[in-house]
């Protein structure tokens, strides 16, 4: 219940709500039945044929219960929902703040179509736990206490028998189907979050389950995920309808109980026969209260459950505290890493082991090494992507925890080996990159990059699915080239060009950078002759630095990896 009660800190925030709609439930549910005693006590009162005056008063009394009774009701379901969507907007703003600081390390914690079902199912979910879970409970106990202390000045022997059924009805029958209800509802969540991620996965691989034929398979798969699901609901609702049915069955049971009984106690002079009607009616309008009891063990699970995932999103990891301070740069940085390790979570195996470098300022160096050497993850750590656990990072002689992530990205130039676009035009995916950006510029470093065939008003789809890869790549470096950042991060930022496109585009960023501070990782080792200086890793670790000079001289690891490309080219 932890997972519940820190889910419950974040939503009952708007405390004012919450009351004032207990407040108008436990009015709207004692006028109800003092509306159906005082109608029982007006039947009974009637046959006896009581003063005008005396029916008038009962009549008057019970049509202002009737009117108290709709307006405190109406304000229970305006406060209760009020509060209720408070709550959540209170809840989607705290789980977004906590998945935008695990971003984006938390994608190798969860699937997108599982984030997905969390984030949107397990807290729509949650909408249900103030309405049928706290709300429930509260105005039912204090109606039950007011009733209950009423009834006892009529007949003990009756009060009794409705304080055992409410005992009956709202504690125990609820606990029951609740204790069969934990494995219902584990299951349905489960099986929709496996229907979210083959979803998500179908549509997301869908050009590539087409290329090899696999398009039936899971198409299969998706199906028999989506029968399961239904399968889990049908069970759930049957659950669900079977324990409403029981509430209702014993309401009715314990409301004949105190006919039968009240007739017996009438016959006996233990109670005067104008009040046996008075007792069925409040017993029938008190248990139809607990009606809200019969399906909340249901919801309770079901939001337990919900709580337990969105917990999970963001406390199966630590997350660093980010520091609070700006980085300021008016020039070129000098960059420093000192002795950093790193492994991702969940994996044993090190990323990085004990590297140390130092990047001058307006020096140019470039990273490579054999894939997955731990050259990407690198670049993100000084980026402050992954928090780094083991190791310092330093900005001028600064350790990087005291900065903000936010201003060291704002000092930085960025293109990484997937860049994201939006859907639009060229125009809105180069806006992003600063503020006040004239047509004119745009279209000027567009033509730096062999751009120019587009027009800014051409269209970007999704994640540009309408560009080519090189495309993709010169439109990231048009982006940097218009920040103009004292910070360059370059991860494999030609690739996917041709040499002609590749020079023309480095020769663009150089001119750009020339007194910036510059980070290449690149697997070509072409080109290398103007860079500062040349870090070669290998499993994690650096093996060598120099310059192409010195590293060709050295005849080392470097020197090898440049016969190899001469020689795949050469027999190509």
């Amino acid at each position: 219940m932890k997972d519940l009660f820190a889910i419950m800190k974040v939503m009952f925030v708007e405390k004012k709500d919450i009351a004032l709609s207990v407040l108008c439930g436990f009015i709207a549910g004692i006028t109800a039945i003092g509306l159906f005693s005082l109608s029982g006590y007006l039947i009974s009162k009637s046959a006896l044929q009581p003063p005008l005056y005396t029916l008038m008063i009962l009549v008057a009394s019970v049509k202002l219960l009737g009117i108290i009774s709709a307006l405190s009701r109406y304000g229970e379901r305006y406060f209760s929902h009020r509060g209720t969507f408070t709550m959540l907007s209170q809840l989607r703003v705290h789980i977004y703040e906590k998945i935008e600081a695990r971003t984006p390390a938390i994608f190798r914690q969860f699937q997108s179509g599982d984030l997905l079902a969390r984030i949107v199912g397990d807290v729509e979910t949650m909408q249900h736990f103030f309405l049928r879970v706290c709300y429930p409970p509260v105005v039912l106990m204090l109606v039950f206490i007011s009733t209950i202390f009423f009834t006892s000045f009529f007949s003990f022997w009756l009060t009794m028998i409705i304080l055992a059924g409410f005992l009956f009805a709202a504690f125990l029958i609820p606990a029951y189907i609740g204790w069969k209800q934990r494995k219902i509802d584990y299951s349905v969540r489960k099986s929709r979050g496996d229907i979210s991620t083959q979803a998500s996965e179908f549509l997301y691989g869908f050009r590539d389950l087409k290329i090899y034929q696999r398009i039936e398979e899971k198409a299969g798969q998706l199906q028999e995920a989506a029968k399961k699901y239904e399968a889990e609901r049908e069970r759930e609702g049957i659950h669900k309808q079977f324990a409403e049915s029981i509430n209702i069955f014993f309401s009715l049971l314990i409301s004949f109980a105190v006919l039968a009984v009240g007739a017996y106690f009438v016959t006996t002079n233990q109670l005067d026969g104008v009040f046996l009607a008075m007792f069925v009616l409040i017993a029938l309008t008190a248990f139809e209260n607990t009606r809200g009891m019969a399906v909340l063990p249901s919801f309770l699970e079901d939001n337990r459950q919900a709580a337990i995932r969105l917990n999970s999103i963001f406390t199966e990891e630590k997350a660093r505290e980010w520091g609070n301070a700006r980085l300021q740069l008016e020039k070129s940085p000098f960059i420093r890493i000192e002795d950093v390790s790193f492994r991702f979570p969940e994996e044993t195996r090190k990323t990085l082991s004990n590297v140390s470098l130092a990047l001058p300022p307006g020096s140019k160096t470039a990273i490579v090494g054999p894939s997955g050497s731990g050259k990407s993850t690198l670049m993100q750590l000084m980026l402050q992507i992954f928090p780094v656990y083991k190791g310092k990072v330093y900005f001028n002689e600064e350790d990087a925890i005291y900065y903000s992530q936010e201003s060291i990205w704002e000092n930085a130039n960025v293109v990484l080996q997937e860049n994201h676009f939006f859907y639009g035009t060229i125009r809105d995916n180069l806006a992003i990159a600063k503020d006040g950006l004239t047509d004119a510029r745009m279209e000027e470093i567009l033509a730096k990059v062999k751009l120019n065939h587009f027009q800014l008003q051409d269209r970007v789809l999704e994640k540009g699915a309408n560009l080519s890869g090189g495309e993709k790549q010169r439109l990231a470096i048009a982006r940097a080239l218009l920040k103009k950042a004292p910070m360059w991060f370059l991860d494999e930022p030609t690739s996917s060009m041709d040499a002609l496109t590749e020079e023309a585009v480095y020769r663009a960023i150089f001119e750009a950078a020339k007194e910036d501070t510059l980070l290449l990782i690149t697997h070509r080792l072409t080109g290398l002759e103007k860079m500062d200086q040349i870090i070669v890793m290998e499993a994690g670790k650096i093996v060598e630095t120099g310059t192409y000079t010195e590293l060709m001289e050295k005849k080392g690891y470097f020197y090898d990896m440049k016969q190899i490309e001469r020689s795949v080219f050469y027999h190509g």
